[in-house]
């Protein structure tokens, strides 16, 4: 079994953590509470950072100008861009939405964007009693 650890410490908020990378799992603990994230979840992450890089490159766009639109750290937003699936839902929407791709992200998720969406969501509606 291949076990890798990294341990990061943030002494201005006090934050201790480890990152247990192990065969099917990624665990990590923050201050004693324990997260599992799947392989697929981890992959997906990156997937999307690295997608939201290559967004960032083809506007020509520097990472400091995305971290400032968007509100976060350079550090947050390198987090975002290597895959890391800790950072906040809130920093990864505010950086779509400064690369301009906060529309196209919610229109994708909409289920009436999708055949079996409309389908359930017209179903399950109630029917007009006349």
């Amino acid at each position: 079994m291949n076990i890798t650890f990294t341990i990061m410490r943030f002494t201005s908020h006090k934050i201790h953590y480890r990152d247990f990378y192990l065969d099917k799992m990624q665990e990590i603990e923050y201050l004693g509470c324990m997260k599992k994230i799947s392989r697929q979840v981890h992959n997906t992450a990156a997937e999307l950072g690295e997608s939201l890089k290559t967004w960032r490159r083809v506007y020509e766009l520097k990472a400091s100008q995305v971290a400032e639109r968007a509100g976060i750290s350079l550090g947050t937003l390198s987090k975002i861009e290597n895959g890391d699936p800790s950072v906040s839902l809130s920093a990864f929407l505010e950086v779509a939405r400064s690369v301009g791709l906060l529309e196209s992200l919610a229109e994708s998720l909409d289920p009436l964007n999708h055949d079996l969406g409309r389908a359930r969501v017209t179903e399950s509606l109630p029917k007009r009693v006349r």
